[in-house]
């Protein structure tokens, strides 16, 4: 944990959140701005409404290839973030790489499937006779550019967590800008119509992604060569574990879309308003109300680190004092949009164009009917970003799929069937009531939960002098004694021994809780993974290393645990032991030592050793347990007594 974060704890929230949440803010609507310009300039040329159904209808087949290039992107950078962590460049290079060519060859399987199957996609999310000419004029040429809009996505998260926020933005904001400068040049001036549409976006795209390329020949902490763009299929597997959430989320928005789509045709083609006006003017209202969510969705960003550092301390009240704010804040942001879209709704609409009476009447009901509890949906987007800010990677997804999956797809299919056209519409607000209320329930049980929970004291457990000599880490398998070992050696050898001392002293020098640093090598192994990439885990991870390597200054000791080994693999005084066992000499332990039957005492060595493993795994990017590791692997089943001497006799040896 570096000590300039310890602001985190003590700098006045509001000040914070202004830091952090503006550019956030602004990042995320820059990048809406390539959803909303096209529309706003097609909807007041002479094809109208039509054109916003062509690209209402496009839009979620793009937002495929978004899923793959976000994906590929987010877990790359989460990836080169840990490797900056452990200082492994060379792992942090071939996963960018293997990123950049994955995500180019998908472009491309993606372009040739799309022009094969362009008409049935077209149809399949919601084109009609009328608007399948323009669709396809549209597609066509977005469907080009796939491999450069690809690219420009996944390399844009790269940079990010390169250090280099704002040259990320700036690559967005120049694409933007001269999308909206093309757009009326090309439609107006030009007559070229939703084609001139479709090439403003696709030249802004390529000048983002020029940019974002520029960037890697100046890159902070990797650096590209040949060599990274060969396939590592165990890197590249991890990088797609840590973006598969960012997919799943992205994927989200597409089967959404096409449901919707495919319902509002189906049974406006049996209303007064036909297929294509709903299809149009559901788009225009998918993304204004995305304007909304990106305002909200980019405070509870701003506000992730602010909600990690406290949460990680255990400043509960900074953590309740944080969410207050951004609810509220998120609240009134609701309520006025929820008034412009009761109360005046032809105000945005007209945006748009102005159409027939039929396409207004249908407008105004859509946005009043559809966005109607527009401010619940803007809590449950901030409870779901704030469960991942606190490490509860299992809430955030309950939350975030309750309203949009299980809730809202099923409603658009069951609805129309009682309400004709104007079922679709319904589903938006019913699948708001019931997901705010899951959301409400889970963010009251969280709260509860930390209320009930002691303060914990901080220990007096303090770094002991020592003397110069071999600093000595023990890895060991569950049930193999390995702390008390490591106890006895100390012992012998006369040098300080730290086990539970290491995290006591990370809270200390940090100002984190002792239990929480104690616990994130302890959770539960089906989440493990997730949970480590979280905020305020890797705040506590960052604090036990500066710990650790405090503690190896100091002199000669034995440090039990925390891949302390890795950590300090750069001291030439260090010697790295790890200690097993057979499996039913450990299971007889652990039910001597804790009561537990024989199922359970199986059940809680195999779940510690695949908890240790992953921990190891995220935190070193090597394999715990591999012999190659470490300088002596030992058999503790000899006894603990004589697996320590044979320790201190390998220990002198060396000195």
């Amino acid at each position: 944990m570096n000590e300039e974060n310890k602001f985190l704890g003590n700098e006045k929230i509001s000040k914070l959140l202004l830091k952090f949440s503006i550019p956030c803010i602004l990042s995320l609507l820059i990048s809406s701005l390539y959803n909303i310009v096209d529309q706003i300039f097609i909807g007041n040329s002479e094809i109208g409404y039509l054109g916003n159904a062509a690209t209402t209808i496009v839009f979620p087949i793009t937002i495929i290839s978004v899923a793959f290039a976000w994906c590929l992107g987010d877990g790359s950078a989460a990836f080169l973030s840990l490797c900056q962590g452990r200082k492994n460049t060379k792992d942090a290079d071939k996963a960018i790489g293997n990123s950049i060519l994955v995500s180019a060859i998908i472009s491309i399987i993606f372009v040739i499937l799309g022009f094969i199957f362009m008409d049935k996609l077209l149809y399949l999310f919601g084109a009609s006779d009328a608007s399948i000419g323009l669709a396809r004029d549209y597609f066509k040429i977005i469907l080009s550019a796939i491999p450069i809009y690809m690219l420009a996505n996944t390399v844009n998260s790269i940079i990010r967590a390169d250090g280099s926020p704002t040259y990320s933005m700036f690559s967005t904001l120049i694409g933007a800008i001269l999308n909206i400068i093309l757009d009326p040049i090309f439609i107006f001036a030009l007559k070229m119509g939703i084609k001139g549409a479709a090439w403003a976006t696709i030249l802004g795209q390529i000048v983002s992604f020029i940019v974002s390329f520029v960037y890697f020949f100046k890159s902070k902490t990797f650096k590209l060569s040949l060599d990274s763009f060969k396939i590592n299929f165990s890197i590249f597997g991890n990088v797609v574990k840590l973006g598969v959430s960012t997919f799943i989320t992205q994927m989200s928005i597409v089967v959404i879309s096409l449901v919707c789509n495919i319902m509002l045709a189906k049974y406006g083609a049996m209303s007064k308003y036909g297929s294509d006006i709903p299809i149009a003017v559901i788009g225009i209202c998918m993304k204004v109300f995305t304007i909304v969510i990106n305002v909200v969705v980019g405070i509870i960003l701003g506000a992730q680190p602010i909600l990690g550092y406290n949460f990680g301390a255990k400043k509960y009240n900074r953590v309740r004092q944080t969410f207050k704010i951004v609810i509220t804040v998120t609240f009134i942001v609701g309520i006025i949009s929820t008034f412009i879209f009761e109360v005046c709704p032809e105000l945005v609409i007209k945006l748009f164009g102005t159409e027939d009476e039929l396409y207004m009447e249908f407008a105004v009901k859509t946005f009043r009917i559809f966005l109607m509890f527009v401010t619940f949906t803007c809590i449950i987007k901030v409870i779901s970003i704030f469960f991942q800010a606190v490490g509860e990677p299992i809430k955030a997804t309950i939350v975030s799929l309750a309203r949009d999956i299980v809730l809202f797809v099923p409603l658009v299919i069951i609805l129309p069937k009682y309400f004709g056209v104007e079922g679709p519409l319904c589903a938006a607000p019913s699948a708001d009531i019931f997901a705010f209320v899951i959301s409400t329930i889970l963010v009251a049980m969280f709260f509860e939960g930390i209320s009930k929970e002691e303060e914990n004291e901080n220990t007096n457990a303090y770094v002991q002098k020592s003397k110069k000599g071999v600093i000595i880490t023990i890895s060991r398998e569950h049930g193999s004694q390995g702390k008390y070992i490591g106890k006895l050696v100390a012992e012998q050898l006369g040098i300080p021994y730290y086990y539970k001392e290491m995290t006591a002293i990370a809270a200390e020098q940090s100002g984190l809780d002792k239990e929480f640093v104690s616990k994130i090598n302890r959770t539960n192994n089906i989440i493990h993974d997730l949970y480590l990439t979280t905020s305020p885990v890797q705040y506590a991870i960052d604090a036990q290393n500066k710990a650790i390597r405090n503690i190896a200054e100091q002199g000669a000791c034995v440090l039990v645990g925390r891949a302390a080994d890795y950590v300090l693999q750069d001291y030439n005084n260090l010697v790295k032991i790890f200690i097993y066992a057979p499996k039913d000499y450990r299971v007889k332990n652990i039910m001597e030592m804790y009561n537990d039957n024989e199922k359970d005492a199986i059940k809680n060595v195999e779940n510690s050793d695949k908890n240790r493993a992953s921990y190891y795994k995220i935190i070193s990017g090597k394999t715990w347990g591999d012999v190659n590791n470490y300088n002596l692997c030992i058999d503790s089943s000899i006894g603990k007594e004589k697996t320590a001497k044979i320790i201190c006799e390998y220990v002198n040896s060396m000195v």
